[in-house]
């Protein structure tokens, strides 16, 4: 995403601005809330392609956050040549079209590729909306604004196991996606007057070069952590797939230097606090994707649990999280550190208990489910929350989309690879589960705590400047 420029004053109306924010707000819940619905869905979808491997069924989620990650940066440059409004429209459009191909794609291989679809397209959404709120924003609205839209997503977070238990439970899990239709829709007629006379920054096409660089660099290391113990890890081809997919992310990288609109913001990461938030992000990130997938197919295949009853157990963590996330927004700014350095711990404990003798067979909603929820979900709230309000503090106010984008692109990059570790420990022991399961929750603990040694230590302060 490339720097926006912040007016003085509100470029057109306040009833238009309130309008920008309210689109965007909505667009930002739609393509967050996806997230949290597919994981739900994810045990039924692997029940009706029986014989896809479920590595391979994995991309459903992984695709949508290699898309979304390589696209996001390039995404919002284009958004500012094209017109923020335009784009924005543009991808809704998009996002529903893509969301009906999920729904009815006859086989594996549509649905999988439909995500990668629907993940490009909300890589657009993200920059473009929230283009459009801060460029009609005037500046002391700023982070009232901000806050509003941040908590689209966290409210997303929250209502996405009800709702998509609901959904899943009621009409099948096709209907996760066909829910995103009518929504779009709504959210495109509220939204045609923005794009209407709007100022366009035509300052040049993003590097193609180096977005394809990361797109196909992220998706090969994927790839190969996914697929390696099918392949083996020393085969031929695990080995140079991951290669192959370190060598074009250093590409795109050296390109990112130099470019006038690179593929990703390293520029940014001159500031030594921000590029430690990205780091944080990362790693936090492939840990919590992996636990929140693993959690509705612990609930579907060892505690035999309906999707409505899964649902309900998923929501405890959800609700915790936005309490947390509420504190940790509150706190004190000397307070913010340490708060993160909890979050990541208690989401290590969290994962530590879940990897014991505790978790077993059988089901044990208050012994082991709620009390680990209320760990990992709260200490993701925490974390996650310290991040983005670091990353906000660590750039100047014309930067902040720029910074949001970023720290999306990582924390969705260690994503992907937190569900690639899922599927290689998964089929490392495809005859016994609960092995997996504990394996998966350990290694999800080690992940953790790195995640906080990382936000514990010392940086030396050096902020951007516009």
């Amino acid at each position: 995403m490339t720097d926006i420029e912040i007016p003085s004053a509100p470029v057109i109306s306040n009833r238009s601005a309130h309008l920008a924010l309210l689109v965007a707000s909505g667009a930002a819940f739609m393509s967050f809330l996806d997230l949290s619905v597919v994981n739900i869905a994810f045990p039924a979808i692997t029940r009706d392609y029986p014989h896809t491997a479920p590595t391979t069924l994995t991309w459903v989620v992984s695709g949508y956050a290699v898309a979304f990650a390589a696209l996001l940066t390039p995404a919002g440059q284009l958004a500012d040549a094209l017109g923020r409004g335009r784009v924005f429209l543009t991808a809704l459009a998009g996002f529903a079209l893509t969301s009906l191909l999920c729904a009815l794609a006859p086989g594996a291989d549509w649905l999988i590729a439909g995500r990668f679809l629907q993940g490009g397209t909300a890589a657009f959404l993200i920059p473009a909306g929230l283009g459009l709120v801060l460029g009609v924003t005037p500046p002391e609205r700023l982070g009232v604004a901000m806050a509003a839209w941040t908590a689209a997503g966290g409210f997303a977070a929250t209502v996405g196991p009800a709702v998509g238990g609901a959904l899943v439970d009621w009409f099948g899990w096709r209907s996760v996606f066909v829910i995103n239709v009518p929504i779009a829709a709504a959210l495109l007629a509220a939204g045609l007057r923005l794009a209407r006379g709007e100022q366009r920054h035509p300052h040049g096409l993003p590097d193609l070069i180096g977005t394809a660089a990361t797109g196909l660099g992220i998706g090969a290391v994927v790839a190969a952590v996914t697929q390696g113990q099918q392949w083996g890890w020393g085969d031929p081809r695990t080995v140079s797939t991951g290669l192959g997919g370190l060598a074009l992310l250093a590409v795109a990288l050296w390109r990112s230097r130099s470019h006038p609109r690179p593929a990703i913001a390293v520029g940014l990461w001159r500031s030594r606090s921000y590029a430690q938030v990205n780091a944080v992000a990362f790693v936090f990130g492939a840990a919590m994707f992996a636990w929140l997938l693993a959690g509705p197919l612990w609930l579907d295949s060892m505690w035999r649990y309906s999707v409505l009853k899964s649902a309900a157990a998923m929501t405890v963590g959800a609700i915790a999280s936005m309490v947390t996330a509420v504190a940790a927004g509150r706190a004190p700014v000397a307070w913010q550190r340490w708060l993160g350095v909890l979050g990541a711990l208690m989401f290590a404990a969290s994962t530590l208990y879940m990897s014991t003798g505790v978790w077993d067979a059988t089901p044990a909603l208050w012994k082991a489910w709620v009390p680990a929820g209320i760990l990992g979900g709260g200490g993701i709230g925490l974390l996650i929350t310290v991040l983005g309000t670091t990353a906000a503090r660590s750039l100047p106010p014309q930067r902040f989309a720029a910074g949001v984008g970023m720290n999306l692109t990582a924390r969705q990059s260690g994503g992907a690879l937190g569900v690639a570790v899922l599927a290689a420990v998964f089929a490392a022991r495809p005859d016994r589960p609960l092995t997996a399961f504990h394996t998966l929750f350990a290694v999800c603990a080690v992940i953790a705590v790195a995640a906080a040694v990382l936000a514990v230590l010392p940086v030396r302060t050096q902020e951007l400047t516009a």
